[in-house]
Order: structure tokens, then sequence, then C-alpha cells
């Protein structure tokens, strides 16, 4: 990245951080299950719910105790079961005509980001009836109240259930692309570890990596607070003790309430303190092929702090001690940490390449990850489209010759 380019995202960000005290940031007010929703609805004379979710979840009959729930108390639940991994803009407009058609008067997101986000955009698309989605595409450009949201996660990890970020696929274009707006914060969260007590082994792993993702990230860049570091530190401190123990034994209910924890933790940090690369390059990953958001950034975490270098190593060591990690100078416990975070993976069966990446959309993909974050996130090292392609060859099945960057 030039320097004049550089001078301008830290310029940008520099503002973005000295607005934080005067943003409208909150979080949501936690439940701790889903038996309290009805006495919640009935308080604010809701009668008509849209439940949105996906047909794994529901066929796995993680939903069954909600729509029971609803049926006894009167309350008609409109569900919306078709929500994909990475959520489209196809899923949203149906989802919507559904709250339309349904005469709902609020909105259940209940699964794994992907419904959540998806609950996310239509209540934007409720509150902007004839605007369309990409035209809501990064921040501030919800301003509306949205219907009462409840979030419901059924992983811990993407933190969605906190956060003001709904990510969405354009159906024809394939462009995955973030929506950053305050209305978007869920109004209720429900963190009941019961309903991530089936979740498989490859998803409470990918998703948990994917929490601590959000909690190094928020970390180690520019934009942080006071709060925002002791949640990160917090959630790192609850995933290295157990994430591994959810993963091997998944009745470990203990290992599960403090994975939701850490979960809704990093994803409080984040919404403050911003993420970064790892998350830019894992969202056109995901637009593109597919990959799942979790999974993208789990391999890609150890390559982009890595890149990073000396620029990142005093915060690493930082985020070590909080993992109970140990070494005689930051240097030492950065790398560490790292070693421990591919460790941790290896453990949990992470592949350490993605399958499917094809060298000739590589250009192209780091123009949309170089889009996303810059000026606005607040990496420890700055990079142009073409210092990023290197993380799609790291993580690429083919290997080339590793492209170095510079601070």
């Amino acid at each position: 990245m030039n320097r004049a380019e550089k001078i301008y995202a830290r310029i940008f960000q520099k503002a973005f951080r000295i607005a934080i005290p005067l943003l409208p940031y909150r979080k949501p007010e936690i439940l701790q299950g889903l038996s309290e929703l009805p006495a919640l609805f009935m308080k604010k004379g809701i009668e008509r719910v849209l439940l949105v979710t996906d047909k794994g979840i529901r066929n796995a009959g993680l939903t069954k105790g909600l729509e029971e729930l609803m049926l006894e108390n009167g309350i008609e639940l409109a569900i919306y079961d078709s929500t994909v991994a990475n959520p489209t803009t196809d899923n949203v407009e149906e989802a919507r005509r559904l709250y339309i058609s349904s005469r709902s008067e609020a909105i259940i997101g209940f699964g794994g980001g992907s419904s959540i986000d998806a609950a996310k955009a239509v209540g934007a698309r409720i509150a902007y009836p004839r605007k369309r989605l990409d035209k809501m595409e990064g921040i501030l450009k919800v301003r509306r109240r949205i219907p009462l949201l409840i979030a419901v996660p059924t992983t811990a990890g993407t933190g969605s259930e906190t956060t003001l970020a709904s990510v969405i696929v354009d159906s024809k274009t394939r462009h995955k692309y973030p929506i950053n707006s305050f209305p978007l914060i869920p109004r209720y969260a429900v963190l009941d570890p019961e309903v991530t007590r089936t979740l498989p082994q490859s998803l409470t792993a990918s998703t948990g990596l994917d929490a601590l993702t959000h909690a190094v990230e928020a970390y180690i860049g520019g934009s942080t607070t006071k709060e925002t570091r002791a949640e990160a530190l917090e959630a790192v401190r609850l995933i290295f003790s157990s994430l591994t123990k959810a993963y091997h034994d998944g009745n470990d209910m203990a290992a599960r309430k403090n994975m939701l924890h850490a979960a809704f933790l990093a994803g409080a940090a984040f919404t403050v303190s911003y993420v970064g690369y790892v998350h830019a390059v894992a969202h056109s990953l995901g637009g593109k092929y597919n990959v799942p958001h979790g999974l993208a950034n789990a391999v890609l975490l150890p390559y982009v702090l890595e890149e990073y270098g000396t620029k990142a190593e005093k915060k690493l060591s930082e985020l070590a001690a909080a993992a109970g990690i140990n070494g005689k100078d930051a240097h030492e416990k950065a790398v560490a940490f790292i070693e421990a975070i591919k460790s941790m993976e290896r453990e949990m069966n992470i592949p350490e390449k993605l399958s499917g990446i094809r060298k000739e959309d590589i250009p192209e993909l780091a123009k949309y990850a170089a889009a996303e974050a810059n000026p606005l996130y607040p990496v420890p090292v700055l990079m142009d489209a073409k210092e990023l392609e290197v993380f799609y060859y790291d993580v690429m099945e083919e290997t080339v010759p590793h492209i170095a960057t510079t601070a």
C-alpha cells in the first residue's frame, strides 16, 4: 500500500476511534433459556413472530421446544427454514415476504451466524422496504429501528447475537459483503448451552475458532478500548480452557457454557474494535466458493498473524498470557501463541489448506477483501489488494513462493 493510502487509512481509523464514546453501542439483554421468550412477547404485546433458521437445525429438532412453547402460549410462529450457509439475498427476500404475509411483529434468528445474519437483514429490509440490501453495504447505512430481534445462537462462535454486522452474499454476483449498523444489534440474546449440546465436533471446532479470531483481531487492532481489551482477553482465556473440552465431550455443559460466553464477549469486543484481514479474506472465500466462515477464519488465522510480524508481537504476547502461555519475552510469547493456535487446530482436525481456490480468481478476491477492509479495519499492518493475494496462496492446496509484505 502506498504512503498516501496508509496515511488516509490511519486518519480514517483514528477518527472512528475518537468517535467510539459518541456512538450508540449497546449489548443485547441476555436471556438464560427459551422458556423466557413467551413472557417477553406477552409483555410487549407481540402475538405473531417470524422464526429464521435452517433445515439442518430444524430437522435436528432444535427448534421443536420453541415451536411448542409458542403454540402453548398462543403465539403464532411463522417459520422460514431455508437459510443456507453464507446467507443470500434470496434467503432474505423470501423470509421478508413471509414476515409480511404472516403479519409478524418480531423476528427470532435461531442457529449459527448464517441464520442470525439473515434475520438481521430481514429486519433491515422491513425497515427499508424500498432499499436493496447492496445499498446497505458498509457502515451506518441502516438508521431506522428494525422489528424486535432476538438471537438464539446454536453455535458458540460467530458472536452474531451481539454484533451490529450482517454478512450477506449477493445471489447473482456471489459478492459477499457486510452491513454494519447499530439497529442490527439484537435486543435480546438467548445463551442456552443445551441448544449447543448436539453440535457436531467439526462445527464446535470451527465456530469456536471463529470466536477466537474475533477476540484476537479485535485485540491486536488499533481501535481498542479498556472494555474491549478486557472482553477479548477473557474470551481468549475461556476459549483456550474450554474449546477442546467441548470438542472432545459435547455433553460437557460447563465447557459449552464457557464457549457461549466467550463468543458473546468476543462479539462485543469486535463490534466496537472491528476485525481485520482474516475476516476480509474469509468473506471473499465464502462468497466465491461457499467456504464456511468459521473454517475459513480458522485456516487463515495463523498465516495472517505470522505475516503481521513484529507489529503485532506485543499484543499477541498479552493474549498468550491470557491463554496461559509463557515465554521469556514478547517475541517468544507471540510465536508460542501462534503455535498454540496451530496445535489446537491440529487436535481438532482443522486443515491447513482449503480446497477449490483457483489461482485465476485470486486478484479479484483480493480486491474484494481490500475494499472491505480498507480503510475501516484498524489492522497492525496495512496491505493493499496485491499484498493480500499472499494469503490466498498460503491457504490454497497448490502453493507458490511466498511474497513478503512490508509494514
